[in-house]
């Protein structure tokens, strides 16, 4: 996704807001909708705003957000050997034990 976002006006999006949700279901970029004398609103896909929820839910907790930095730092360093679920589940009881 990148920084830099699409804006309309109120009256643009009143006009063509199916246009605009297809565009955002497509493009999966959000559009910004500025509306005079009032907060801006975002349009986005529900998908994409349910992930940022659960993002942001996963790395509320410090302790959290650590564990997943370091997992894929782990993952990105190639170095993991795969694992069967058994070997996975092994290892998870572990970590509970600790």
């Amino acid at each position: 996704m990148s920084n830099v976002c699409q804006k309309i006006n109120y009256i643009q999006a009143q006009a063509n807001l199916d246009e605009f949700c297809n565009q955002v279901i497509l493009s999966r970029e959000p559009v910004i909708i500025e509306r005079e004398g009032s907060e801006n609103v975002a349009l986005i896909a529900a998908d994409e705003l349910i992930s940022m929820k659960e993002t942001l839910y996963l790395l509320s907790s410090p302790e959290n957000a650590t564990r997943i930095f370091a997992a894929l730092e782990e993952a990105e360093s190639g170095t993991l050997k795969p694992q069967t679920l058994d070997e996975l589940l092994e290892e998870l009881e572990n970590d509970e034990e600790d």
